[in-house]
């Protein structure tokens, strides 16, 4: 039905509202005009899954909830919400519903006004990617504990083939056509009339068409191909050559493109080792392995697994859990072959993660934090056969792609290898007299978490750890002090402040200057309150239940720390796929506006959060 509330009203509600509180003032007198307006009553859908939509639809008053195909729920929406904006960008039909929990009120705007206002304005158009990012999130969350990689297969089967046609002429015998494969080391080839597909040969067909039944090597190659054989456009989805390859017991799919030439050739192989991909299989595979060399080259798919999840809109923290999850792996699995050529410990022990996959936010450019808890039972000969341990699992792990700490934060190092009884004596020295070395090592060491072995000695550890803290004001003062001396890069102006000189110069430092001040934050609220906590966004959530940090502050930090996070892998997840290693400086060019625009505000929020904790703390500061 046609719009029945006032068109300056309905302008005002907008104005109020993004994206649509920054058009301009003539553009925002006209749209209400293009609008009609729904009603909606509580329990029915708004937008319904596996329909088709052609509007893009703002939420008036009411709410509602978004869900993916598997239910789960990736977003609500209040007053000034939009949906609709992947099925008109996507396509149809679409894969969330929108049901409204309450009764609601929804403006509709088609979908060629929807797509005239995203070309002309492109701070909405990137408001709107920004929201189907966020949305499709929630959606992914599920990959990291789903085995079937039936995200993984949504991959374009062209990706797969790594190579071009191999092929032979009609006219050619079958003794070549087998020269042709051996010298191309391929299990199949195809068969041409000109540029036109005729047949398909592959090793099996040699096996039981030549070998088996005795056919003569001069013969034509067309007496013993596979004549006219399936196949799949190269612009379709790995699953669906997946299906058709299993329905039809094939294991080699020619692929051909639009104007119907050969494009390639994908096997099942191929396809099956999208798996490996997976996360999942990935950390399996890892545990697998027999030897260190084994465990090195299962580890060396990580970046490929992040550039997935960052090309499938994973979020930061997602991508965070899993790369700690394959780095845990990898962990445990050479400390356990290590151990089987060393026999066992001779006294119980638990090797911690320290620091960003402790807090289970590891991301690419990462080297070693680790540290080992001894029993306090151990003797000079076993602290000797620890010192030979902890030496060779940090070989290994270098040999695996995680360099040593430039700052010897690593178990094999004598300082964080100690008994339960020297750490809870160190903990205390720490707390105690807080010098900047002290601070330093504390800001590593309590962001710990067990790995493998006896976790009743972390668990005592983090006891004392935990007990020791709360009232402890010098100590937190100097903490914040630390917290508070890693500057967002932003300048006077909310510009962007980049590197001056250097092999960076012209870049942004977005570790140093986004993530680490939220981390640090989060640790002192932690530490101040005895919470348990390790994660960063749990830390932000017990501030939150305890009182220390307000909501609005809470949600503001836990969504710049997601955003900052969520630029910096995308920025090395393109330095992966380019070959280069991957750093956290961020080419300002690579980056849109609506970016830029939402790192300074993210920077912001995270000044005045330190501006704050300075304010809580630092009165009671003793220098």
């Amino acid at each position: 039905m046609t719009l029945d509330v006032e068109l300056a009203e309905v302008r005002d509600f907008l104005a109020a509202h993004e994206p649509f509180a920054g058009l301009p003032p003539q553009v925002l007198e006209r749209l209400p005009a293009r609008m009609s307006v729904e009603y909606v009553r509580r329990g029915r859908e708004i937008i319904a899954r596996g329909h088709d939509n052609h509007h893009l639809r703002v939420l008036r008053a009411g709410a509602a909830d978004v869900r993916d195909a598997q239910g789960t729920l990736v977003d609500r929406g209040e007053a000034g919400s939009t949906f609709g904006s992947i099925t008109l960008t996507q396509g149809n039909p679409s894969t969330f519903s929108v049901t409204a929990i309450e009764d609601c009120l929804v403006l509709l705007l088609p979908e060629d006004d929807f797509h005239a206002l995203c070309r002309e304005h492109p701070d909405v158009d990137a408001f709107f990617d920004a929201q189907r990012r966020s949305r499709m999130s929630g959606a992914v969350a599920g990959l990291r504990v789903s085995g079937s990689g039936h995200a993984i297969l949504t991959t374009p089967v062209h990706e797969l083939v790594a190579r071009g046609v191999v092929s032979v002429p009609a006219s050619a015998s079958i003794r070549e056509a087998a020269t042709t494969m051996t010298e191309q080391r391929v299990s199949s080839l195809v068969v041409l009339d000109g540029d036109r597909l005729v047949g398909i040969l592959t090793d099996r067909d040699l096996r039981s068409r030549v070998l088996a039944a005795g056919a003569d090597p001069a013969a034509a190659v067309t007496t013993v191909m596979t004549p006219d054989p399936v196949t799949a456009p190269a612009e379709s989805l790995a699953f669906e050559a997946l299906l058709t390859m299993t329905s039809r017991r094939i294991h080699h799919l020619p692929l051909v493109d639009a104007a119907g030439r050969p494009a390639g050739v994908v096997t099942t192989t191929d396809l099956l080792r999208l798996e490996e991909a997976n996360p999942v299989y990935l950390a399996g595979d890892v545990a697998r392995q027999a030897d260190v060399e084994g465990v090195a080259r299962a580890a060396s798919r990580l970046p490929r697994v992040v550039e997935g999840l960052v090309g499938q809109d994973a979020s930061a923290d997602d991508i965070g859990r899993v790369v700690t999850a394959v780095g845990d792996a990898v962990e445990r699995r050479l400390i356990a072959l290590v151990e089987e050529e060393m026999g066992p410990a001779p006294v119980p022990y638990c090797w911690m993660a320290l620091g960003s996959r402790a807090r289970l936010e590891q991301a690419l450019a990462t080297d070693q934090d680790t540290a080992l808890v001894i029993d306090d039972a151990v003797d000079d000969a076993g602290l000797a056969w620890f010192a030979t341990f902890a030496e060779r699992v940090t070989e290994a792990l270098v040999r695996c792609g995680y360099p040593r700490c430039t700052g010897g934060v690593m178990a094999s190092s004598p300082q964080w290898r100690r008994t339960l009884r020297a750490w809870r004596r160190e903990v205390s020295s720490w707390v105690a007299s807080p010098t900047p070395e002290a601070v330093l090592h504390s800001a590593v060491f309590f962001d710990m978490r067990p790995v493998h072995g006896d976790e009743s000695l972390h668990a005592r550890l983090q006891q004392h750890t935990l007990a020791s803290t709360p009232g402890a004001a010098t100590f937190l003062a100097h903490l914040a002090k630390d917290a508070g001396a890693h500057e967002p890069p932003l300048g006077f102006f909310r510009g962007l402040v980049l590197e001056k000189a250097g092999e960076h110069k012209d870049r942004l430092e977005i570790k140093r200057g986004g993530i680490l001040p939220v981390v640090e934050l989060a640790r002192v609220h932690a530490l101040a309150t005895g919470s348990p906590a390790v994660n960063t966004r749990a830390r932000l959530e017990a501030a939150r239940r305890a009182g220390v940090i307000g909501d609005e502050l809470a949600d503001d930090l836990r969504d710049a720390f997601e955003f900052i996070g969520y630029v910096r892998l995308r920025h090395q997840s393109a330095q992966v796929r380019n070959g280069s290693p991957p750093d956290n400086f961020v080419d300002p060019a690579t980056l849109s506006s609506f970016e830029k625009r939402h790192l300074r505000e993210a920077f912001a929020i995270v000044r005045s959060a330190q501006q704050s904790l300075g304010r809580r703390h630092l009165t009671q500061f003793v220098s």
